[in-house]
């Protein structure tokens, strides 16, 4: 089994899955994650690239937020489409970051992923508040490479 496979149990997996779902309830942003072994690349590009290879930067009101993770690194990023990038408090990306690193510095992968979440949900949920014309336009699985 690759490092990927082992980074969440399935029962993880399906916590983060529940966190995106639960967030975007009240919002109409996207949140996707996304684990990949690593990359030879610096790793918010990789993750800028991931957002792009995933559509994220095709929704409607360019509202999507990436958890970018490269297992074997032990890096992660996380970036936003720029309408949320337009809107958020300025330190939003680093404290956001901060909470996720301090989880993952314990070994608490999920609870550092399900953190980030719901932060972004938040904030997506202030700028971009859910209403009944909106679509889930992305996948709420994780997706790997």
């Amino acid at each position: 089994m690759s490092k990927v496979e082992d980074f969440l149990t399935a029962d993880e997996e399906q916590e983060i899955v529940d966190a995106i779902l639960e967030s975007e309830k009240n919002t109409s942003g996207e949140i996707r994650v996304h684990i990949e072994t690593s990359t030879s690349i610096d790793h918010y590009i990789r993750a800028q690239e991931v957002f792009h290879l995933l559509k994220m930067d095709n929704t409607k009101e360019s509202n999507g937020v990436l958890i970018y993770v490269a297992v074997d690194d032990k890096k992660f990023a996380i970036c936003g489409d720029k309408g949320i990038d337009e809107v958020v408090p300025e330190d939003f990306w680093n404290s956001t970051k901060d909470v996720i690193q301090n989880n993952f510095k314990e070994g608490k992968f999920k609870e550092g992923i399900i953190n980030g979440i719901l932060m972004a949900g938040k904030e997506l949920k202030a700028h971009f508040p859910w209403n009944p014309n909106d679509a889930n336009e992305l996948s709420n699985e994780i997706s790997k490479a």
